[in-house]
C-alpha cells in the first residue's frame, strides 16, 4: 500500500469518527507536502467543507488532531489553509521498510492478463548489426521486461528482413566481385562479409550511374537504369519465382549473417520468443492485398501495381504491390500482424522502430483498420531517435557506422583500462576480472543508452559512458558492490540481521528515512515507466536509489554503530536497497557485480 492509499484510508476513519460521514478512501485528495511547509504528505481539505460546514482551517485542525491521537503512523500536522500537512511517524517508516524487505515480489504489478508482443531488431540480412540496432535491441529488450514487471504476458519477437531488392544487392556484389570468398576463407563473422558485398553494391551503381551521366543521360534516368540495379530487381523477380539459383545463393549468405547475428545478439544478452523471417510471412500480405482488392480498399493500375487511395484521410496513395507482382514493406508488415494478433491472441502490439518509420506505422494502422480489423488501434509505435556519434551520423551504404560487435569490444576495453586506472579491482582474481570487464563495459553502454527518454535523439560517446562517477552504469554497479562488500565485512564478524530486526520503536534518522522513500515509490516508478513505454524512468530512479545511498554511506559509519539494534537495522536497511537496486536495473537487462 502507499503512502497516499494509507493516508486516504485514516482520512477516511477520520471524517466518519468526527463528523460521522462516510466517504470512500480514493475520495480524497493526498499528494506529497510541498517542500516550503513542514510534513510529508498533504490532504486536501476543500472537497470536506460540504462535510463539516467549517473554515478550512478548522476543519484541517479538527482532523489532524483524531490522526495523531489515533494513528500511530503520524505524528504531527499543521493546517494551512485549506491543506492538512501530516508527517509520519518512526512507526510507519518501519513498517513500511519492513512490508518491503518481506516481499519478495516487490516492484511486480499485479497481473493484467494481457498478452502483449514487442517487437524488435528486425535487422536486413545485407549487413551486420550496428549502433543503430543497438540503441533498438536495448530499447526493445528493456521495454520487454518492463511490461513483464507490469504485470503483462510478454511475448518478444523480431521479423527478419531476409528478402527485397536490398538483400539482393548484396548478393550480386557477392557474385560479381568477391570471387567466392565465405566468411571461413576470410576468417571474418558471416554478417561483416554481407555487408562488404552491400557496401561494394554501392560502389558499383554508383559508378554506373557516373559513366550513364558522362554518356549523356540526365541523373535520374541514370540512377533508374543503372545496370547492377536492373540486374537486382531482375535477380528479386527470379528469387519470388524460386529460381534454384538465386535461392541457392540467397540461402548460403543468408546463413552467414544469421549465424552473426546470433553471436552478437548473445554478446548484448539478447533473445527473442518469436522470430519471422519476412521470406515466410511476405505471401501472407500478398492474401490481404487479394482480399483487398475484392472489397474495394486496393486498386490496380494499369501497370498491374496495386495502391492504396488514403488521400481522403490527410495522407498519400501507399503501394502495396509493385508492377511486376513482387512485394514491398507493408505488404509482409500486413499479413505478420494479421497473423500475430489471431496467434497471440494479442491485446497490444508493439513496434520498437525509430521514428523515420512514423508515417510508416500511421499508414500501416489505416490501411488494417480499412481490411476491418478492430484490433489495428492496439497497435503502438515504440518511435525512439536516432544514435549519433561525436563526429556525426553513419551511413549504412557508405560503411561509415559503427559495427555492433567493435563498440562492444570497445566497451570491454573501455572498462578494462579505466578499472586499472581507478585501482578498484586490486584485490580480484584475473578470472573474475574479465568477467568484470564484460559486465562493466556491457552495463556501461545499456546504461548509457537506456538512461535517455527513447523519444530524444542521442549522442554516445563510449568513454564518457564508463565514468565510475556520475549518472553512468559503472556508478550504479560499483554503488551495489560496496553494500555487497559492507555486509560480507558484517557476516565476517558474525553480525546477523533480517526483517525482525526492523522495530517499531526504532527511530531512523532523516537520511534513513528518504532512503525509505525512495524505496517504498519503486512500484510506483514500475507504473510509471510503464504507462510511458519509456525505460528511461527505470534507469534514473536506480541512479537516483544509488546516489541517496552513497549520501548516507558518506555521512553514516554502518558499522562502526555501537547499539547492535540500530547496527542490525542499518545492514537490512542496506541489504534490501541492494535487492531493490537489482530488481530495477534488472528491467534494463543490466547486471550488478557483487564485488568491483
Amino acid at each position: 500500500m502507499s503512502p497516499e492509499q494509507f493516508l486516504q484510508q485514516k482520512a477516511a476513519a477520520a471524517v466518519a469518527a468526527v463528523y460521522g460521514a462516510e466517504l470512500a478512501p480514493d475520495t480524497f485528495q493526498v499528494g506529497v507536502t510541498r517542500k516550503e511547509f513542514t510534513g510529508d504528505y498533504t490532504l486536501v481539505v476543500f472537497p470536506l467543507l460540504r462535510i463539516s460546514h467549517a473554515a478550512p482551517e478548522a476543519t484541517g485542525e479538527a482532523l489532524g488532531a483524531w490522526l495523531v491521537a489515533n494513528v500511530p503512523e503520524i505524528s504531527a500536522y499543521n493546517s494551512v489553509k485549506g491543506f492538512l500537512n501530516l508527517s509520519f511517524s518512526s512507526v510507519y517508516w518501519n513498517e513500511s521498510l519492513a512490508s518491503i524487505a518481506s516481499d519478495p515480489d516487490f516492484g511486480q504489478l499485479p497481473s493484467t492478463g494481457k498478452n502483449v508482443m514487442v517487437e524488435f531488431s528486425s535487422p536486413n540480412t545485407n549487413k551486420p548489426l550496428h549502433l543503430g540496432h543497438i540503441r533498438n535491441n536495448l530499447l526493445g529488450d528493456s521495454v520487454s521486461r518492463l511490461l513483464k514487471a507490469g504485470g503483462n504476458n510478454v511475448i518478444k519477437a523480431t521479423l527478419v528482413n531476409d528478402r527485397g531488392v536490398h538483400i539482393c544487392k548484396s548478393m550480386l556484389a557477392w557474385k560479381k566481385c568477391f570471387n567466392g570468398k565465405t566468411p571461413e576463407s576470410e576468417g571474418v563473422k558471416g554478417d561483416h562479409l554481407v555487408g562488404d558485398c552491400y557496401v561494394a553494391f554501392d560502389k558499383l551503381y554508383k559508378q554506373e550511374v557516373k559513366e550513364l551521366m558522362d554518356g549523356g543521360m540526365d541523373e535520374e534516368e541514370a540512377k533508374k537504369k543503372a545496370p547492377s540495379l536492373v540486374e537486382a530487381h531482375e535477380m528479386l523477380v527470379k528469387w519470388e519465382n524460386g529460381d534454384k539459383e538465386v535461392r541457392d545463393l540467397w540461402n548460403m549468405m543468408n546463413s552467414w549473417v544469421f549465424k552473426g547475428f546470433d553471436e552478437t545478439y548473445s554478446a548484448l544478452g539478447i533473445s527473442f520468443d518469436k522470430v519471422d523471417r519476412e521470406s515466410e510471412t511476405y505471401l501472407l500480405g500478398k492474401e490481404l492485398v487479394k482480399k483487398g482488392l475484392e472489397s474495394g480498399v486496393f486498386e490496380k493500375e494499369p501497370d498491374g501495381s496495386v495502391w492504396c487511395d488514403l488521400t481522403a484521410d490527410g495522407l498519400d496513395r501507399k503501394l502495396v504491390l509493385r508492377g511486376d507482382g513482387t512485394s514491398v514493406y507493408i505488404t509482409q508488415d500486413l499479413g505478420t500482424a494479421e497473423r500475430r494478433f489471431s496467434e497471440y491472441r494479442l491485446d497490444s502490439h508493439v513496434y520498437v522502430v525509430g521514428n523515420e518509420q512514423d508515417y510508416h506505422f500511421q499508414v500501416l494502422k489505416l490501411i488494417l483498420k480499412k481490411l476491418g480489423f478492430a484490433w489495428s488501434d492496439q497497435i503502438y509505435h515504440l518511435s525512439y531517435g536516432m544514435v549519433e556519434l561525436p563526429e556525426g551520423k553513419m551511413k549504412s551504404r557508405e560503411g561509415t557506422v559503427v559495427d555492433a560487435d567493435d563498440l562492444i569490444a570497445k566497451m570491454y576495453e573501455e572498462a578494462k583500462a579505466t578499472s586499472e586506472e581507478s585501482g578498484k579491482l586490486t584485490d580480484v582474481s584475473a578470472e573474475e576480472k574479465e568477467k568484470l570487464y564484460h559486465m562493466i563495459g556491457l552495463g556501461a553502454l545499456k546504461y548509457f543508452i537506456i538512461k535517455v527518454d527513447p523519444k530524444k535523439t542521442m549522442l554516445f560517446n563510449p568513454k564518457e559512458s564508463i565514468d565510475f562517477n556520475g549518472n553512468t552504469g559503472p556508478f550504479i554497479q560499483y554503488t551495489h558492490a560496496r553494500i555487497r562488500s559492507i555486509l560480507r565485512k558484517a557476516s565476517a564478524q558474525n553480525l546477523s540481521y533480517g526483517v525482525s530486526d526492523i522495530r517499531p520503536e526504532t527511530v531512523p534518522s532523516a537520511k534513513e528515512v528518504r532512503l525509505v522513500k525512495l524505496l517504498g515509490i519503486f512500484p510506483q516508478k514500475v507504473s510509471e515507466a510503464v504507462s510511458a513505454l519509456s525505460p528511461a524512468i527505470m534507469a534514473n530512479y536506480s541512479y537516483d536509489l544509488a546516489k541517496e545511498f552513497n549520501q548516507y554511506y558518506h555521512d553514516t559509519p554502518i558499522l562502526r554503530e555501537e547499539d547492535p539494534l540500530m547496527l542490525r537495522y542499518r545492514l537490512e536497511l542496506i541489504d534490501v536497497l541492494s535487492r531493490v537496486l537489482r530488481k530495477a536495473m534488472a528491467i534494463l537487462g543490466i547486471e550488478l557485480p557483487e564485488r568491483m
